[in-house]
């Protein structure tokens, strides 16, 4: 059996959250001497930015009046993070 890592997630009002990964599976994914953590926090960003960016761009349904604002807020962050937009990291631009 495959030993296993956990991260905490903590909320604003508090509440926490604990993620169980595959031990060395974040390491796998981090640059020399940067912690694990990081990888985790990036991977967190890199995939709320993708799911708020499919709902607002590329949903059949209707979307919620503010998501688009959330989205937009969303791209600034992953921009402020990564150093490149949402758009050139995706390949692709609406």
């Amino acid at each position: 059996m495959e030993e296993t890592e956990s991260f905490t997630i903590e909320g604003p009002e508090g509440v926490t959250e604990e993620v169980e990964l595959p031990a060395g599976l974040a390491d796998v994914f981090t640059k020399q001497g940067e912690p694990s953590t990081a990888v985790v926090g990036d991977l967190i960003v890199q995939s709320f930015a993708q799911q708020s960016h499919a709902v607002v761009h590329h949903s059949e349904d209707e979307v919620p009046a503010d998501l688009d604002s959330l989205n937009d807020k969303m791209e600034s962050l992953f921009e402020e993070r990564f150093g490149e937009s949402l758009q050139d990291a995706m390949g692709h631009s609406h």
